[in-house]
């Protein structure tokens, strides 16, 4: 089991940018010495109610501070990028983190964040089919030249090269059974998000496997299970710390629409009780660890990525959160 955590990028209106990204490396250098192994941070356009860092940026400077730990963008929403501008991106993180870059690669679901970039949502799923194929094409090979619907490259030489042969690990996020076949089909490493329920999780992870099998194709060694956690003395402490912050981050994805693109009827804009439950990691370091065991047992994941801080959540709190995940829960879960 891998350890992963997914820093906050997304803070009021109010505070303070720069002092934000400061506190998120002086939250790296904590995770680093306290024994998590991956470091991810996510994307958003247009985020409100939040301001939100920019993601490459963003990870270029936390790779200073992450020593062994790998560097994961989970998720970039590819059919926003140019992936010409993008494969030199990844070749740039790639070498900045010692060869240890992931690319999480989505298809975004928010449509101001298309009509802002001027793309079709309709469009998104060729769109992210055909960046794929050009980043990979660039990072691989010498003598390029590529027609696509969306981008052209004329016959050229790609210089554009990674520590990683041919390329860094590419991972993809999906929520809905449709997208996690699509995952499957083309071979790749499915994103769990920490939006779902164990129990939705559970009858997903068939659906991505079946359709492994039926592509003939081998199951990839590595299945990723984003989650929100929150320790504390007590469940019932845990969940009275974690409310102000978990509530309010659920109620903007809720405005998004992100309840949305999970399958079935599921509504953010429940009690907080019921949203936490089979959904969040919330409770005292023994809840949480046989919690990690059933994730690891029944489901088989390998790579938990933890979020620990939301927006207006003190700085103070997350490196506590931080340094006692590494000393009451990583290394039972580790060993």
């Amino acid at each position: 089991m891998k350890i992963g955590i997914f820093l906050n990028t997304q803070i009021s209106t109010n505070d303070s940018l720069s002092q934000h990204i400061f506190n998120n490396t002086e939250q790296v250098k904590a995770a680093r010495d306290s024994g998590f192994d991956l470091l991810c941070a996510g994307e958003h356009f247009l985020s409100h109610p939040y301001q939100m860092v920019s993601t490459i940026p963003f990870l270029a400077r936390m790779a200073a501070d992450c020593g062994d730990m790998a560097i994961a963008a989970t998720v970039l929403l590819l059919p926003l990028h140019n992936p010409v501008a993008l494969a030199e991106d990844i070749a740039t993180l790639d070498a900045m983190s010692g060869g240890k870059f992931i690319l999480g690669a989505g298809l975004g679901y928010r449509e101001e964040e298309f009509q802002a970039f001027g793309i079709k949502s309709s469009e998104r799923v060729s769109r992210l089919k055909e960046s794929l194929h050009i980043i990979k094409l660039l990072l691989a090979n010498e003598e390029v030249e590529y027609q696509g619907n969306y981008y052209k490259i004329p016959n050229t030489i790609s210089c554009i090269r990674t520590e990683q042969k041919p390329h860094p690990p590419i991972w993809m996020a999906a929520n809905n059974n449709k997208a996690i076949i699509r995952a499957a089909n083309w071979g790749y490493p499915w994103i769990i998000n920490p939006h779902a329920t164990i129990a939705m999780i559970d009858t997903q992870i068939g659906v991505y496997r079946e359709a492994i099998k039926s592509a003939g194709l081998q199951e990839p060694k590595h299945l990723p299970l984003m989650r929100e956690i929150h320790i504390s003395e007590t469940r019932q402490k845990a969940y009275e710390e974690s409310r102000p912050y978990l509530e309010g981050k659920y109620a903007a994805y809720a405005s998004w629409g992100q309840d949305k693109a999970l399958p079935g009827e599921v509504s953010f804009t429940v009690p907080y009780e019921e949203l936490a439950r089979d959904r969040f990691l919330i409770g005292t370091s023994e809840d949480i660890i046989n919690e990690i065991n059933r994730y690891q047992n029944q489901l088989g994941v390998n790579h938990l990525i933890l979020r620990l801080q939301w927006p207006n959540m003190p700085h103070k709190e997350t490196i506590r959160q931080i340094e006692l995940l590494g000393k009451t829960i990583i290394p039972k879960v580790k060993n």
